[in-house]
């Protein structure tokens, strides 16, 4: 009998060598981005991962911490801590009104619910006086977090490592819970714990609300990061943005969402850099507009992870490393 090693010495592995990429010489703003999205994969990784619900509006709940920590920031006056906070309580109060309309169907019902409500936000902030339209809400002061000056890029860049690992601290044991271990009941056989005696509405409604309230926090720090908020944050585009991270890191793992928030942000930012060095080494002048492709690109990792990694790169590895170490010795 074998006993299972804790995850947690990798995963503060993990987060320490995150911690040493500025010193690698990372750019620190592009890790903050991706570890926003991160952020946003994970909890949304939490819903369709762990509860089996799949949403096609969670960037609505992105887009109103933005707004709403932007905002906060700017006009208000409020403090760093509290812009990111009231973002978040944002996003938890749209998700309690999503996540009561919506549990009441389930499947591609309560997906399309989702979508439609996410595109009613949509449609609000792009005609709201206090988002700025289409030109979005622009230079939010960064300020100060407890006593640091977070207009140092070295610092925010801690400080949103920090606000990292508590959301996903915070999942993790939400996973390991058990509150957890009735969500993933849920997905398993909905029917069995409603047999059990569990109010099904009540755990998915409260996980939905949580999911919210972290991809909030996520939409938050990223205004605090990048210094504006745009309707980019809310559109549907972005839903299906974080569904392929999901799916490309691992639907149902913890590190997963990671991976793909690292995979397609990277696409994102760096696809025309690619293009012009394949562009010089092939002699292909196509390979030029590749950064105008980034769509078409997405769209194939997508199909190849659907035939050919059903798990996701960390689904995949894992299935990989646990055939491996079963394998009798020669």
């Amino acid at each position: 009998m074998t006993t299972q090693r804790s995850p947690l010495p990798g995963y503060a592995a993990l987060f320490i060598a995150i911690a040493l990429l500025p010193a690698l010489g990372a750019y620190p703003i592009f890790v903050m981005k991706v570890l926003c999205y991160a952020l946003f994969a994970c909890a949304f990784n939490l819903l369709i991962g762990f509860t089996g619900l799949l949403s096609f509006g969670h960037a609505a709940f992105l887009g109103a911490a933005a707004y709403g920590a932007g905002h906060a920031l700017k006009v208000w006056g409020f403090p760093a801590p509290l812009g990111l906070l009231f973002g978040a309580a944002v996003a938890a109060l749209a998700g309690l009104a999503f996540g009561w309309l919506a549990i009441r169907r389930s499947g591609i019902y309560f997906s399309m619910i989702t979508l439609a409500l996410s595109q009613m936000l949509f449609f609000f902030f792009l005609q709201a006086p206090f988002t700025g339209g289409e030109d979005g809400l622009q230079s939010v002061p960064r300020g100060r977090f407890l006593g640091l000056d977070l207009a140092n890029d070295l610092t925010l860049y801690y400080v949103v490592l920090a606000i990292f690992i508590a959301g996903f601290w915070l999942i993790y044991r939400t996973v390991h819970s058990p509150f957890g271990q009735v969500l993933t009941s849920i997905r398993e056989n909905e029917a069995r714990a409603t047999s059990l005696g569990y109010d099904v509405e009540r755990f998915k409604l409260v996980a939905f609300v949580l999911s919210a309230a972290l991809a909030g926090l996520a939409g938050a720090t990223k205004t605090l990061v990048l210094g504006f908020a745009t309707l980019t944050d809310a559109v549907w585009t972005t839903s299906g943005a974080v569904i392929l991270m999901t799916l490309v890191g691992g639907m149902g793992t913890m590190v997963g969402p990671m991976v793909g928030a690292l995979v397609i942000v990277a696409l994102e930012n760096k696809i025309g850099d690619v293009g012009r060095a394949l562009a010089e080494l092939t002699g292909i002048a196509w390979f030029n507009g590749l950064g105008e492709a980034v769509t078409l690109v997405t769209g194939l990792i997508f199909i190849l992870c659907v035939l050919a990694f059903r798990r996701g790169l960390v689904g995949e590895a894992t299935a990989l490393l646990s055939r491996f170490k079963r394998r009798p010795p020669q």
